[in-house]
């Protein structure tokens, strides 16, 4: 019973292409996350409240994980020799 090993890389192209837009994705969101201090500390500032901040950001951070962890579990197809 010798099954033949196949020699070669873990990822293939796919797999590098979901890595990477995934990375993006936690980027931008914690690009979006970010801001909305205020220049003096006595004085608040609603704006670390708004949509983008508390909705947008962490459903983008949400899928951006999800979708390097769909890059690492994919599995590459067999390549037809």
């Amino acid at each position: 019973m010798s099954e033949k090993k196949k020699e070669g890389f873990a990822f293939n192209k796919q797999n590098y292409t979901y890595l990477i837009a995934g990375t993006a994705l936690v980027v931008i969101g914690l690009m979006l996350m970010s801001g909305g201090g205020s220049d003096d500390p006595n004085k608040f500032n609603p704006e670390i409240f708004s949509t983008r901040r508390i909705t947008v950001a962490p459903i983008c951070i949400l899928a951006g994980y999800i979708t390097v962890l769909l890059g690492i579990m994919k599995k590459p197809k067999a390549e037809q020799e």
